[in-house]
């Protein structure tokens, strides 16, 4: 679907299921808390990316980043909710930041409080921005199915960006349902329902400092 108006892009698709979707009812979200560790990091099978990782392999995006933008005056437009860990350190390691940098967020809703994908794509935030002729940086978490990124860049080009550049934290290629240009990838992550780092379950663990397989019984 193209439009011009962001109100209007919500994309209906057939229910499939999947890893790392979040639609699942608030039944099934309330459970999962009630079956919970005591702490969240009790919830965690085991660490996939490290801090120490997931660190390191931020600033080295943000070093190429920088220089790859360094004369585009980019517009860099993280996805919430996952992306506002990612965005907020990979700004800050786009060293020397190019001038003329502004940053924005676009909400892309996708998901509900499960682990299966809606495959409904919903955005919001961007409404009255200056799209126009700006070189756009997306920065998003996660890469799985490719609905959300490719809506988000169909958005951004009919409303006039001059060039889309996307960076992803973990690209879950398995499950990609849709072909979207991905042009800086922080990990491939594997077929696994994973946390941390701004990604959730239930809108909670998107505060660990690493990436980890969640204990299936959390959300079975």
């Amino acid at each position: 679907m193209r439009t011009s108006n962001v109100a209007s892009i919500h994309v209906r698709w057939k229910h499939v299921g999947g890893w790392n979707g979040k639609d699942a009812s608030s039944k099934r979200a309330v459970r999962a808390r009630s079956v919970r560790s005591r702490s969240v990091e009790d919830d965690v099978l085991r660490v996939v990316f490290s801090e120490e990782e997931v660190h390191c392999r931020t600033a080295e995006l943000g070093r190429m980043l920088a220089e790859s933008l360094a004369d585009k005056e980019p517009l860099i437009l993280g996805v919430l909710t996952g992306g506002f860990m990612f965005a907020a350190d990979l700004v800050r390691q786009m060293r020397p930041c190019p001038p003329g940098t502004t940053i924005k967020f676009v909400k892309a809703s996708s998901y509900g409080t499960g682990t299966v994908s809606s495959k409904q794509v919903q955005l919001s935030g961007i409404e009255d921005s200056n799209i126009a002729g700006r070189n756009v940086l997306v920065v998003e978490d996660i890469v799985d199915t490719g609905l959300t990124l490719t809506k988000v860049r169909e958005y951004l080009l009919e409303r006039g960006a001059k060039s889309v550049t996307i960076v992803v934290l973990l690209d879950k290629k398995e499950r990609r349902e849709v072909p979207v240009p991905v042009d800086h990838i922080g990990f491939v992550c594997p077929d696994e329902f994973v946390v941390g780092f701004g990604l959730d379950y239930a809108e909670e663990y998107r505060t660990l400092s690493y990436i980890g397989v969640l204990k299936p019984e959390v959300y079975s």
